[in-house]
């Protein structure tokens, strides 16, 4: 399932070119090829069977307000609180009760996460990502009709739009949510 996940991205990247518009910033010059853009994370949601599996790729800066190592106690302080929150996913991610999904597993990477950042962070300077991986079991897929971000939103002010990816029962999808439109539906 895990691959299947992460294969989603180059699947579904005919739809996210056809929502592709914004003021990016690509790392070209740098030699990367991957998008940065403050503001704008990308979430894929897959359900298949009685899993749902959803992962979270962003800036840091969307998630904490700033990129670098945390040197001073306030900025690891923002790091340790951003860590909670994405250690519990249900509370971000509102699943309906009734579809009685259990986190089984999650993972989270990050540079700004790791110990000693400045050693670990590596890859393009003044920029860093997070990612979140979530694997749910849910006793009642059937009902997993929406999935509500508005509590992701409040945790993250920083992330001014979700580029989602969503394969479910209904087929393949992509959307773009924000603070104002946090409801995935599927």
């Amino acid at each position: 399932m895990r691959h299947f996940l992460l294969a989603l991205p180059f699947a579904l990247l005919p739809l996210a070119a056809a929502h592709a518009q914004s003021h990016e910033h690509g790392h070209e010059e740098h030699g990367s090829l991957d998008k940065h853009e403050h503001g704008v994370a990308s979430l894929n949601v897959v359900l298949d069977g009685n899993t749902l599996e959803i992962q979270l790729e962003s800036p840091a800066m969307n998630l904490l307000g700033f990129e670098h190592a945390a040197s001073s106690a306030a900025d690891q302080a923002k790091v340790a609180a951003a860590r909670r929150q994405l250690e519990q996913p249900q509370a971000l991610f509102a699943l309906p009760i009734e579809a009685k999904c259990a986190l089984k597993e999650h993972e989270l990477q990050g540079a700004l996460f790791a110990a000693d950042a400045d050693d670990e962070q590596g890859g393009e300077p003044g920029h860093s990502d997070i990612s979140a991986h979530y694997q749910f079991d849910c006793a009642t897929p059937a009902a997993l009709q929406t999935l509500e971000l508005g509590s992701f939103f409040g945790s993250f002010p920083g992330t001014e739009k979700l580029d989602v990816q969503l394969i479910g029962p209904s087929g393949q999808q992509g959307t773009t949510l924000s603070p104002g439109n946090s409801r995935l539906t599927f």
